[in-house]
């Protein structure tokens, strides 16, 4: 008895301190929630997509703002003064691409020719390939079939001279016949090019708001972060700052890195294909170093470039190859030493958290979820960090 008694207050503790369950209703709610959620970014995804590039822009720049305002420089100056020179730099930098880009289009019928010919080399191969395995098939069939089966008799043979059975006399159609008229239906490939040129064009539409919603974030960065703050009280207002900066500090680290490791790549790109005489190696070298950044489909297409510029040119054979292996290389250089060392000490994301960030944003946003997607799984992380009741999560997004 003294054994069994004293056991159970033993049981009784333990279940005061198992945590409640939440009811299975609770959970219902949060996953029609989620779905509700994710419904909401695909239907507006063109809002959601141009709000999230002004906000990473308005990051990149907020440092110079700051710094102009500690030479007693006020907030509205300085943020007019920060973004007319942002925006000269991409007017000079799209100036310069367009010269190398009209420089290019002289050279177009010679890519064409290039190309075709090409394309020609590479069927004649595939060409001659399936003449060869039709040859050894059809040679392995008839030694495995007799021409004439035991017992039976051989078909008498075809006359040489067999004339072809008259055509029929063409048939006048009688009075008052309508012929058929057929509608032919649109082109399903036309529908599609109609459809992204739609798109396109209200992605150009929001692009125009970016100026805009980047100067009000940065010139009234500090009232709306007050007034942001003032949503929480006590303990979570502390936690809410510290989320913001958090968000900040990340997202800031990963597009500046990226930004650095690209001019990084684009510098180097361009003195070896100037060095190996590859034509046009500023916008080929800038273009090929940038697009090694992509995720996953960086390492293809950083070769498109020179291998178009030297397919343009009629460029020897072993300036294609040097080309290729070097944004081969480059790309190696950047994916395991340049990202780990810039952006890697403050992203901590570990690989099958990214790629499934990945396909969740390509599916939402398309192309520019391809972009954004790091990011913002960088900072969803930054957020459960910094807030106690969600570091768990923090925890299984981290590395």
């Amino acid at each position: 008895m003294t054994g069994t008694s004293g056991s159970i207050p033993g049981r009784a503790a333990q279940r005061r301190e198992e945590p409640p369950q939440p009811p299975a209703s609770a959970w219902a709610l949060h996953v029609i929630a989620a779905g509700v959620i994710v419904g909401f970014l695909y239907w507006a995804r063109i809002v959601f997509i141009t709000a999230t590039f002004a906000v990473i822009i308005a990051l990149i720049l907020e440092p110079f703002v700051r710094l102009l305002g500690r030479l007693r420089v006020p907030r509205g100056i300085a943020t007019f003064a920060v973004c007319l020179v942002a925006l000269l730099v991409l007017y000079f930098a799209a100036l310069t691409a367009w010269n190398q880009v009209s420089s290019i289009a002289s050279d177009v019928p010679t890519l064409r020719k290039n190309l075709t010919s090409l394309i020609e080399r590479v069927s004649g191969r595939i060409q001659h390939i399936e003449d060869g395995v039709s040859e050894i098939l059809s040679a392995a069939r008839k030694s495995a079939i007799p021409a004439v089966l035991p017992g039976a008799t051989p078909a008498p043979a075809l006359k040489k001279n067999r004339k072809a059975p008259p055509a029929p006399a063409p048939q006048n159609p009688p009075p008052g016949f309508i012929p058929e008229v057929r509608i032919h239906e649109d082109n399903p490939i036309s529908g599609v090019i109609y459809a992204r040129l739609g798109t396109l064009y209200q992605y150009a539409i929001m692009a125009s708001f970016v100026p805009l919603l980047v100067y009000f974030m940065l010139s009234w960065r500090d009232h709306i972060y007050r007034s942001f703050l003032r949503f929480f009280d006590g303990s979570a207002r502390l936690t809410a700052a510290r989320s913001v900066e958090g968000i900040a500090g990340m997202a800031r680290a990963f597009v500046v890195g990226n930004f650095l490791i690209g001019v990084i790549l684009a510098a180097l790109s361009c003195i070896f294909f100037a060095l190996i005489r590859l034509p046009y190696p500023f916008l080929v070298g800038v273009l090929s170093g940038f697009l090694s950044l992509v995720p996953y489909a960086g390492i293809v297409l950083a070769l498109l470039p020179p291998l178009l510029a030297a397919l343009a040119t009629g460029a020897p054979s072993t300036v294609l190859v040097f080309s290729l292996l070097f944004g081969v290389a480059l790309h190696l250089l950047a994916m395991n030493v340049l990202y780990p060392t810039i952006v890697g000490a403050r992203v901590h994301l570990n690989p099958l958290i990214v790629t499934f960030s990945l396909m969740f944003w390509v599916f939402l946003w398309d192309a520019p979820g391809l972009v954004l997607a790091i990011p913002i799984t960088a900072g969803l992380k930054a957020v459960c960090d910094n807030v106690p009741a969600l570091r768990k999560y923090g925890r299984f997004l981290g590395d």
